[in-house]
């Protein structure tokens, strides 16, 4: 199972939220990463703990002012980035553009809202494809309790296409019940923020995450 931590553009201390992650990810032994914001890619990238891009622009080198390259998140150290989140939206050309991140050495999670968009980004051949319904994110209930069948269907429609893409549960999670859940569900992966980024304890509920796992 794998946790992967949004910071957003929350007001948190993203080293100190990586240096817990790190340490629960080894005493562990579950694969934690966390994405924060570009600018802060290479400080927590240094903490050791495994580090991800929020998003990556569908451009390579050239005059593209305020786009945000493969390569250059992952000469700061990252070894993944989300794309389409629901807060980043992107077309279906610019997803299958922004794909060759992976060329830069980079895995990538493509966020999709439903069974259909789920097929859609699959074709393109992603790493991951996370399940995110729009108005259960940032909520309080997660969407593999609040609609278990929005996960199913994800993982049915993107087995469909190609059996070797992984499928991430996001909106909602916060708890180690959370991830159980999406794990039963058939998820290989929790995609979550606010719990984390604005917890009083991020530790604590890293370690409540992972608590099912161990």
């Amino acid at each position: 199972m794998f946790v992967l931590v949004n910071l957003k553009a929350y007001d948190c201390d993203p080293v100190a939220i990586a240096r817990a992650a790190h340490d629960v990810s080894e005493e562990s032994g579950t694969r934690v990463a966390v994405a924060p914001q570009t600018a802060q890619l290479g400080a927590v990238a240094e903490t050791g703990v495994e580090t991800w891009a929020q998003h990556v622009s569908p451009s390579a080198h050239g005059s593209h002012t305020g786009s945000a390259l493969a390569e250059a998140a992952a000469d700061a150290g990252a070894s993944g980035t989300l794309l389409n989140h629901s807060e980043r939206r992107l077309r279906l050309a610019d997803i299958d553009n922004a794909l060759d991140a992976g060329e830069a050495g980079l895995d990538v999670v493509v966020c999709a809202n439903n069974r259909a968009q789920c097929k859609a980004v699959a074709a393109l051949g992603p790493d991951a494809v996370a399940i995110e319904p729009p108005e259960l994110i940032g909520g309080d209930e997660s969407v593999s309790t609040a609609d278990p069948d929005v996960v199913r269907e994800a993982v049915d429609a993107v087995s469909e296409i190609d059996e070797g893409i992984d499928v991430f549960c996001g909106a909602g999670v916060s708890t180690g019940e959370d991830v159980a859940a999406a794990s039963n569900l058939g998820a290989s992966g929790v995609l979550l923020a606010s719990g984390v980024a604005k917890a009083d304890d991020p530790e604590g509920v890293l370690r409540d995450l992972v608590s099912p796992i161990e």
